[in-house]
């Protein structure tokens, strides 16, 4: 691993965690290029500035459920292969039901080149530590469609407020929220803000 880089859930304590593109559970229906172990890395910097965002969501009842941190480059070229590739509908319905494939990277979905792999970005969701169920956000991690945009008005009442305190959390925490996922945040105070980084996560 790179210097300056940790598995986050050995700085964060209790933290859960499910690496989507280290499994066959993502948009492109199989593990994504560079992911060779279900573990999620980040920048040091980052890691502290998720345990505050731990600590405040336990206040609140809330634990942390991370789905991906650190994004080597050649998982990004990965994902841009794929979306060239004809459609095959394996995946469509649960995450870009009203969009092209090829549509991804012009509607903001998928970046030629992702703030993940500075390091620095998360993304993630709550659950109630009570009972370990995932607070409801109004649509899954990576459906690319507006109802993941923070502005998003066809979801219910209880998802928006969901959304709102996790977004609190995270920008109390020094975390800055991405218009169109309500499940991506970057850290304002980057270390690496103009490198990225391509070592494999195992």
């Amino acid at each position: 691993m790179e210097k300056g880089f940790v598995f986050l859930d050995e700085m964060l304590s209790g933290v859960r965690w499910d690496a989507k593109y280290a499994t066959w559970d993502n948009f492109t229906g199989k593990p994504v290029d560079g992911y060779e172990a279900n573990r999620i890395v980040g920048t040091y910097a980052t890691a502290l500035a998720l345990q505050s965002a731990q600590k405040r969501a336990a206040a609140l009842g809330y634990g942390l459920l991370l789905w991906d941190g650190y994004r080597p480059r050649r998982a990004i070229e990965c994902f841009l292969r794929w979306s060239r590739q004809p459609e095959d509908n394996l995946t469509k319905e649960r995450y870009y039901p009203n969009i092209k494939r090829s549509e991804m990277v012009s509607r903001g979905y998928v970046a030629p080149q992702s703030s993940h792999s500075r390091g620095s970005a998360i993304d993630l969701t709550l659950y109630h530590l009570d009972t370990g169920t995932l607070a409801p956000m109004g649509g899954g991690f990576d459906l690319m469609d507006e109802r993941s945009h923070h502005t998003a008005k066809n979801i219910g009442r209880i998802e928006a407020q969901n959304r709102k305190v996790l977004r609190s959390i995270m920008e109390s925490s020094g975390f800055e929220h991405y218009r169109f996922e309500w499940w991506h945040y970057v850290l304002k105070d980057e270390p690496y803000p103009d490198t990225y980084f391509d070592f494999t996560v195992m």
